[in-house]
């Protein structure tokens, strides 16, 4: 094992104690990441790092301490290999006994659970069955798939499952919950003389939390359209609740073509049906046109919501701001799916993604297979 993946691996496994969920696949794209930059700038490191492994806010805090220590783990380890601090590869070290003590010793820190730990550890085994499956396409990127590839890849996203969990309406139902259901229990109490022996309870019906999926087919997207419309139709066939729009200028409705039994098929139909296909990207108008036409009949069971986009916009920031941040209160949880996160020198740094990331719970990347495991793990967890 290189001293790179073994440092990363020891540094994933703390930042998961530390309660940030770090899948193995992450860590894949973060080794290919740090191919393209300087390991001896700080900085570089720094944010290739927090973007591919940190996606949302508040765990921000817990990544810098993290970081931190792990910095002055390598910059302690140079110096007693008598190296420079700047060196191509960072040494080995027991990264685990200088970070994980400083990382945990806060109260907050300490609290935080490891009961998910072997849900993950399940997941992470079935997402390695998938990848294995797929003949060694984990973590190649869809923009360079052939197409005998993208059949195998989409023959392991069918097995993928996908479920954000459940919640709760305002309907009460019979069942263990802590509500006392009185009409039911003096009803019974007729069987036995008018005496109440057993209290009747009641409690809020449940449902799967629907998804929405609102997927860029700009020209800028081109690379991934088609394989991204492959994973739409498989979530929409693995997922009861599903609605699904596409938007290049302008926002189009293919719930219905999606659930073509055959994927290809599917695709050819939403391919017709897009009058912008390629075109432009104006994600703030789009968003608008999915409020003014979908949003109260869409948002209304509190849906989880993946607007897939590189994030490149001709509109105006302030609008894609104002309605990413619309889109934001009125969903359960909103993710932005970015295949360029983890490329090469990518960083989010468009004026348009700068002013809506502040409204986005998750920013993640969909570019591989591992990306697309991660994500059911992420969304199956989200409860």
């Amino acid at each position: 094992m290189s001293r790179l993946l073994e440092n990363l691996l020891i540094f994933g496994r703390v930042l998961r104690r530390a309660g940030i969920d770090v899948h193995p696949g992450r860590l894949l794209d973060v080794i290919e990441a740090l191919e393209q930059v300087n390991l001896g700038a700080r900085d570089e490191v720094y944010y290739t790092c927090r973007t591919l492994l940190v996606h949302r806010r508040e765990q921000i805090p817990i990544f810098d301490r993290a970081f931190a220590a792990f910095w002055r783990a390598q910059s302690a380890a140079a110096v007693r290999d008598g190296s420079r601090p700047d060196r191509s590869r960072p040494s080995a070290v027991e990264i685990e006994d200088v970070l994980a003590p400083e990382v945990l010793a806060s109260d907050e820190l300490a609290s935080m659970a490891d009961a998910g730990d072997e849900e993950r550890r399940a997941q992470t085994r079935d997402g390695l069955k998938i990848w294995s499956d797929a003949g060694g396409l984990a973590n190649k990127d869809f923009a360079a798939f052939t197409g005998d590839e993208l059949a195998a890849a989409r023959a392991a996203l069918s097995r993928l499952v996908w479920n954000p969990g459940e919640r709760r309406t305002r309907r009460w139902v019979r069942g263990r919950g802590s509500r006392i259901d009185l009409r039911r229990a003096i009803g019974e109490s007729l069987r036995t003389g008018g005496d109440i022996v057993k209290l009747a309870r009641r409690t809020r019906r449940v449902h799967p939390r629907p998804l929405v999926l609102l997927c860029d087919v700009s020209g800028s997207m081109e690379r991934y359209t088609r394989m991204l419309l492959h994973f739409a139709h498989a979530i929409t066939w693995r997922h009861r609740r599903v609605e699904a729009f596409l938007f290049s200028t302008q926002l189009t409705r293919v719930s219905r073509q999606l659930r073509l039994p055959r994927a290809d098929d599917a695709v050819a139909a939403v391919s017709r049906l897009v009058p912008d296909w390629s075109g432009g990207t104006r994600i703030g108008g789009a968003v608008k046109q999915f409020h003014q036409r979908w949003g109260r009949r869409v948002l209304n069971g509190g849906p989880v919501v993946l607007l897939i986009s590189d994030g490149w916009d001709r509109g105006d920031p302030a609008e894609l701001a104002e309605q990413v941040a619309r889109l934001q209160r009125s969903c359960h949880r909103l993710v932005w799916l970015n295949p360029l996160i983890g490329t090469a020198d990518y960083a989010p740094l468009t004026r348009g993604l700068q002013a809506a990331l502040p409204f986005v719970d998750d920013f993640l990347p969909a570019r591989t297979l591992t990306n697309l495991v991660d994500l059911a793990a992420h969304l199956n967890a989200l409860g």
